[in-house]
């Protein structure tokens, strides 16, 4: 194998690969983690008025009954919480013990919590959503150690030239976990609906909810574990990451003998580059140091601050797709509906949103994010999104007379598409490639740990916010906002500020992770071979085993 420069021959071996067959079932492996996330995140937003029905229905109510204010909120932002948590501490725990190692323990996580959660006990509204929140909270802490570590792992197998695409395609496995969210709530309640039949809530306002709804949300939320158990055994098969192996646990033969069973090359065991590589400053400084605040701080500053931005709208936006489906009038009153029919209505429209704007998203950006680059796309997708924000809130009265509602749609609809064609998938890749090896888990969880937090922003202070100021347009128990109109320019300010933060993030496009983050800084200075004539030579000396 190469033996030019102190660059490590299965690290050029990795860059140098060829797209081949392992790079897509690592994306699959990989991308179940985020299905199921996406999945579980935002199949709740279309079981939410059911809960509501189901558990605080008053009889003779003019309507029907909708989550309280607080567990509205409990309900939708504790998984936000736990998956903050998770992120922190998985990422921590992936540079400690390895990618691998941790890897299987949050999707078993993510498995137990998702039944369980469908599982809820008890009878009363206290003891079911009590338990929900419970196992929710859990549910979301395995979801976020799935965010460091499979951004980690995807851009550590990945080759140089398309490493961009391969991240993001792992990310873009959210946009099927959403419209598969919208489908299987679409399929359970057609079922339902025609298997029970009920008249709409203002008819009859008990018969309007069958006994057998609370079958309804519990199926919806239970369908979440089953892509992620069936990835388990193959997740368990994958081996530890070579730059894991060779620069955090410095095992240059494992490293060598994993990845000349992944590559089919044969790749030399060098030991005493390893060993060369770990005295040197570059690759021991710690996180709390001067020297990472020095050579990675505005870095660590760009991607957490962009992230919590972007998170404050899309989550609003998307978690409370329901609400402004509502306010437009593009789903009837809750009076003229009966329970599993709402849900079959919300879930249409969340189906339409998701196929129309965010799957499209996703995949344009894992088309031209290794031509356009990552900084190019954040950019643009915080320029669009504030530009659609402002034309939906600025004339928000013309958007809500009937003959405008489609305009209103196309336009939410593309404020979502530039979302993940845009930051939304950037602000996973890049801080999965700009930090060093033995801190690259940790700084990607704190990056998305900052990410959740604007989610958790976004989730509780626009349920609060959106409020109309006329009390009859106001949902019981909730006080005064500021209207969906200001709540919007406020969005739309926040991506604008997102626009300026990432100007801190550098490009990460085309380079090797090494060169990205100064590992193997001292070889350039000295003048050594460079990386590509490395790459010529590891070509050249690969060997087909």
């Amino acid at each position: 194998m190469a033996r030019g420069g102190d660059q490590l021959g299965v690290l050029i071996a990795l860059d140098a690969a060829k797209t081949q067959w392992y790079h897509f079932t690592a994306i699959v492996i990989a991308g179940m983690g985020f299905f199921t996330d996406a999945y579980d995140l935002f199949s709740i937003a279309n079981v939410t008025k059911l809960l509501g029905r189901i558990y605080y229905t008053h009889e003779g109510a003019p309507k029907p009954g909708t989550l309280p204010p607080n567990v509205s909120c409990a309900v939708n932002g504790v998984a936000l919480c736990g998956t903050l948590a998770g992120q922190l501490f998985f990422g921590w725990l992936g540079d400690k013990l390895g990618r691998k190692k941790v890897y299987g323990l949050t999707l078993a996580l993510m498995v137990v919590s998702s039944l369980a959660s469908g599982l809820s006990f008890g009878k009363s509204a206290k003891g079911v959503i009590s338990t929900l929140c419970f196992f929710r909270f859990w549910l979301g802490f395995g979801i976020g150690g799935d965010y460091p570590l499979s951004a980690t792992i995807m851009s550590e197998y990945a080759n140089k030239k398309t490493r961009g695409a391969f991240i993001a395609a792992v990310f873009a496995m959210q946009g099927f976990g959403i419209l598969v969210g919208g489908i299987v709530s679409l399929i359970v309640s057609t079922a339902f609906d025609h298997a029970y039949k009920a008249p709409p809530y203002n008819v009859d306002p008990k018969a309007s909810l069958v006994p057998e709804a609370d079958y309804v949300w519990r199926i919806i939320l239970m369908f979440g574990a089953v892509p992620a158990a069936l990835t388990y055994y193959w997740r368990m098969k994958m081996p530890e990451t070579a730059r894991y192996t060779a620069l955090v646990a410095r095992n240059a033969k494992q490293a060598a003998q994993d990845m000349s069973k992944v590559l089919q090359v044969e790749i030399e065991a060098e030991q005493e580059k390893v060993d060369a590589m770990a005295v040197k400053d570059n690759n021991s400084f710690g996180l709390f140091t001067r020297e990472f605040a020095r050579r990675h701080g505005l870095h660590l500053l760009g991607t957490t601050t962009t992230w919590f931005l972007l998170d404050i709208a899309y989550y609003s936006s998307n978690l409370f797709q329901k609400d402004i489906y509502t306010s437009i009038g593009w789903l009837p009153p809750a009076a003229e509906m009966n329970a599993i029919h709402e849900v079959y209505r919300v879930a249409r429209a969340q189906t339409l949103i998701a196929l129309c704007g965010t799957v499209p998203g996703y995949w344009f950006t894992v088309a031209f994010i290794d031509y356009l680059g990552r900084f190019f796309i954040q950019l643009m997708g915080f320029f669009f999104m504030t530009v659609f924000m402002f034309a939906l809130a600025i004339p928000y009265h013309h958007w809500t007379q009937k003959e405008h509602r489609i305009g209103f749609l196309v336009m939410y609809s593309l404020t979502f598409f530039f979302a993940n064609f845009g930051p939304n998938a950037t602000t996973f890749v890049v801080p999965a490639e700009i930090f060093p090896a033995r801190l690259r888990s940790t700084c990607h969880g704190i990056s998305s740990a900052a990410g959740k937090a604007g989610a958790i922003v976004g989730a509780f202070g626009f349920l609060y916010a959106s409020q109309s100021k006329d009390p009859s347009k106001r949902d019981a128990g909730y006080p005064a906002g500021i209207g969906m109109k200001d709540t919007l320019i406020l969005l739309a300010v926040c991506n604008c500020v997102g626009m300026f933060f990432t100007l801190l993030v550098p490009e990460s496009k085309g380079k090797s992770l090494e060169e990205l983050s100064g590992e193997n800084e001292e070889d350039e200075e000295a003048g050594v071979i460079t990386t590509s004539e490395q790459q010529q030579t590891a070509s050249s000396r690969t060997v087909p085993v």
